[in-house]
């Protein structure tokens, strides 16, 4: 399986794929672009998770259902956005939407671990500053990514885990909940399944990695990225995977991208994914899509499987994933709102990277 470079497609094929005319025109001269007219005021992409995820699999009702989570996601970000609010604050209202949706694997919905417990991780990361926050192993916050920013901003920490980042969840006053809260019986029924074939992997070819994420920018130029998740089916010894790993699942910065991830994540990590794909934007002068892709290439080549969703310093925004497909999103301030799931689908903006055989 390779990964579709977009822009070395001719333009009846970028026609086709769509976006690839905006992406041909983004900036290569990476701390520069500030220099050039912005691919857009301010943009906003999502994720939802990637995967097994093929029509033939999924129920229109099903359907149906995601696209409208993933729309209400963008909305939300969208109407801070649009309004010339902060692309952290913008983030975190699209996740907040995906963690409250039991269709995804962050917050409600979130996978159990083999223990049959839950434990969710977060991740949130402003790219004026560098500022960021996250949270591993919490069991009772409502909001995974809401504490993730309460220990961005009112923490002298970066990272919290265990018992102690539910202990500053309560002391910050956030939402709290039962483990039952999370819990869903589609999640039982994929522990059980797990347990009766007594899986030697849990990087089961079949497997979809459902975290959710978003990256965007403001209209001040800034960049930011948050990533939530439950992490995998089945999970042991206190597991923890990317993506509340700055670098590694999560990363923004003003001179480089912001990213979130999604898939294997000891791969991701192993790759150093997210903080790769904006170093190749910042120091080698890349495109978004054609860091992303490469990035992606060297995850696939490891035996890694998942997607990324990625936003430049100029509002240029990529996607790009070695699966099946991706729940993905994308809105910009000339109205674009557009959700996708599966590869090749023909929808604007959300083909970038697609994977072919």
């Amino acid at each position: 399986m390779t990964i579709v470079n977009s822009l070395m497609k001719p333009l009846v094929a970028l026609a086709l794929l769509g976006g690839g005319a905006h992406m041909a025109a983004a900036n290569d001269h990476g701390d520069d672009m500030s220099e050039t007219a912005p691919f857009s005021d301010w943009t906003l992409v999502i994720h939802g998770g990637a995967g097994v995820l093929e029509r033939s699999r999924m129920t229109p009702e099903v359907d149906a259902e995601q696209r409208a989570a993933l729309t209400a996601a963008l909305e939300a970000g969208k109407a801070i956005l649009s309004s010339g609010g902060k692309a952290v604050d913008a983030v975190q209202a699209a996740v907040v939407v995906m963690e409250d949706h039991p269709g995804f694997n962050a917050g409600k919905g979130a996978v159990f671990n083999a223990a049959g417990g839950i434990e969710l991780d977060s991740a949130i990361m402003d790219g004026a500053s560098l500022d960021a926050g996250a949270a591993s192993g919490i069991m009772h916050t409502k909001n995974p990514i809401l504490l993730a920013r309460a220990i961005m901003e009112k923490s002298p920490h970066v990272m919290l885990q265990g018992p102690g980042a539910d202990t500053f969840s309560r002391e910050a006053d956030l939402e709290q909940a039962e483990q039952s809260y999370f819990e869903t019986e589609e999640r039982r029924r994929q522990l059980e399944r797990m347990r009766e074939r007594d899986a030697a992997s849990v990087f089961d070819v079949d497997v979809k990695y459902g975290t959710v994420g978003a990256a965007a920018r403001d209209t001040h130029g800034n960049l930011a990225a948050a990533t939530s998740t439950g992490g995998l089916t089945g999970k042991r010894y206190g597991r923890v995977g990317d993506s509340p790993i700055l670098g590694a699942g999560t990363f923004a910065d003003n001179r480089g991208c912001a990213v979130s991830a999604t898939g294997s994540g000891e791969f991701y990590i192993r790759a150093n994914v997210a903080a790769a794909i904006c170093a190749r934007v910042r120091f080698a002068g890349e495109s978004v899509q054609d860091a992303a892709d490469a990035v992606q290439q060297e995850v696939f080549d490891l035996g890694g499987r998942g997607g990324v969703i990625v936003v430049g310093p100029d509002g240029t925004p990529a996607f790009s994933f070695n699966t099946a497909g991706m729940y993905r999103g994308v809105a910009l301030a000339d109205g674009t709102v557009e959700t996708g799931i599966y590869g090749g689908e023909e929808a604007g903006l959300l083909n970038q990277g697609a994977v072919t055989e």
